[in-house]
């Protein structure tokens, strides 16, 4: 059973989930093209609007590209530029930064969409609960620091580039 969810995870689930979503953003930008909006409430109280704004999007913008980086690096590179084991640290320390930004700037977001009633007024539930998920994706991602710290020779962290380059 165990072999079967890891295979399902692992290997198909991910494919599934890709399909879905270059599927999904096609058809909806081919049937539905002007539904796609942000709507912006900058315009409404501009208080805290650049610090946590611009924390969280320096701080995702890390995340995204260390995740392409590490994820996507080619294995002869560790050999000659990078060793595996600086590169866990330099992940673990520069990915537990962005992650921090992220954090504080997204909660920043979200009590200001909470607390601001002109922003509140204009508020989707939809828009409360994507920030939601957001940090509490951010702070399982920054949960992992400790465990992956156990692991400083960077074994556990090449099976998964392993896997994400298969």
């Amino acid at each position: 059973m165990i072999q079967y969810l890891n295979v399902f995870f692992y290997d198909i689930y991910p494919y599934i989930c890709a399909t879905v979503f270059f599927l999904g953003s096609w058809l909806r930008y081919d049937y539905g093209q002007y539904t796609w909006r942000a709507s912006s409430s900058q315009m409404l109280d501009k208080r805290g609007m650049v610090i946590w704004s611009n924390l969280f999007h320096i701080g995702i913008l890390g995340i995204f590209f260390g995740h392409l980086f590490g994820m996507l690096t080619p294995h002869w590179m560790y050999a000659w530029f990078l060793p595996i084991a600086v590169k866990q640290q330099m992940a673990m320390i520069l990915g537990g930064v962005c992650g921090v930004l992220t954090l504080i700037g997204g909660a920043g977001l979200l009590w200001r969409r909470l607390t601001n009633q002109r922003v509140r007024a204009t508020s989707t539930t939809p828009d409360i609960i994507i920030m939601s998920i957001l940090l509490i994706q951010c702070l399982l991602g920054l949960s992992t620091i400790p465990f992956s710290a156990q692991y400083p020779d960077g074994s556990e962290m090449m099976k998964l580039v392993g896997w994400a380059q298969s």
